[in-house]
């Protein structure tokens, strides 16, 4: 089974920057889940919300 949740480590790999600025991304992208009503776990992002975030957000809407 595939791990739903991507760590610091793998952001700070997938988007070439340091781990501190991959944490502040992840307590960002969490406290939006939480505002939507999902627990969050500190340290690890949803996998499926954190590519969502990033990689759709310039697309427009069909």
């Amino acid at each position: 089974m595939d791990n739903k949740f991507i760590r610091a480590d793998d952001v700070a790999q997938e988007l070439s920057v340091s781990k501190p600025y991959a944490y502040k991304l992840i307590r960002k992208l969490n406290e939006e889940l939480k505002a939507q009503g999902f627990i969050t776990i500190a340290g690890r992002v949803n996998r499926q919300y954190f590519y969502e975030r990033l990689y759709e957000a310039g697309k427009e809407s069909k």
